[in-house]
């Protein structure tokens, strides 16, 4: 190497240096600048981070307790302690208990968990063959038993001999439904009426 050649490379050295101080003075400058922010930030995220961490184990855990409160009220339907329990932790898993159980007494019970509603009022227009509710459940388009309901008011209007009306509405059950097959069978059969 020539002697131009090591005071070029020498004075690469130095630019590159000198721009590193350069770059280092400019975060310090800024450091300084918004330190408490900076503090502040970092402050927050961490008490965030403990907070939800908190939070998830306290959920955790009371879905657990919830979990052991509801085998315990299967396996002891009188278990008030097991009750109150689910209460506190879990209301919705409370209901269904609270279904289940009028369920086994052969009630219908009120409920506010949407699909469980359904269900009940399924049950009460087939026990009652009220073609009307059941009519009301299969026009609602989220009901979770839609085809059935319209299988079974059909199946209701065989029986009191409305033959049309039960043909219209086997012609409202979908092919890909699951109570496809059943509809067909009764359309067979409607198609001597």
């Amino acid at each position: 190497m020539s002697m131009k050649e090591n005071v070029d490379f020498v004075k690469e050295e130095l630019n590159s240096e000198e721009k590193f101080l350069e770059g280092t003075v400019k975060v310090e400058r800024f450091f300084k600048k918004f330190k408490a922010l900076i503090i502040g930030l970092v402050t927050i995220l961490i008490i965030a981070v403990v907070a939800i961490s908190v939070k998830n184990y306290n959920d955790e855990q009371n879905s657990i307790a919830a979990n052991i409160a509801f085998d315990k009220v299967i396996a002891n339907p009188s278990d008030k302690e097991a009750l109150n329990t689910l209460k506190e932790s879990n209301k919705k898993l409370y209901e269904v208990a609270l279904y289940l159980q009028a369920k086994k007494e052969g009630k219908y019970p009120d409920t506010e968990i949407t699909y469980l509603k359904e269900l009940t009022q399924y049950q009460k227009a087939l026990s009652s063959s009220d073609v009307s509710l059941l009519n009301t459940l299969s026009m609602q388009n989220d009901f979770l038993l839609k085809e059935f309901a319209i299988f079974n008011k059909a199946l209701i209007l065989v029986n009191e001999g409305k033959y049309q009306e039960a043909k219209v509405a086997l012609n409202l059950i979908q092919n890909s439904s699951k109570a496809s097959e059943l509809s067909s069978l009764l359309q067979h059969y409607l198609l001597t009426k």
